[in-house]
């Protein structure tokens, strides 16, 4: 792809507005990816909850 811009072609999702940018529009610290559809990205803070779930019962089994 000559003349793309970096992060052309990916998808993000901003924690702030909720919203998917396609190729990053906000600044970097409200974004998560990038995804490589817009469905991945739609799908990124249920991946984040069902991580944070995961570490919380892998940190009750430690104790």
């Amino acid at each position: 792809m000559s003349g793309s811009l970096p992060g052309e072609g990916e998808y993000w999702f901003n924690i702030v507005t909720g919203a998917v940018e396609s190729g990053p529009q906000s600044d970097w610290s409200q974004l998560l990816g990038p995804y490589n559809s817009r469905a991945e990205a739609e799908s990124a803070m249920a991946k984040v909850r069902e991580r944070n779930e995961q570490w919380d019962d892998e940190d009750e089994e430690e104790e």
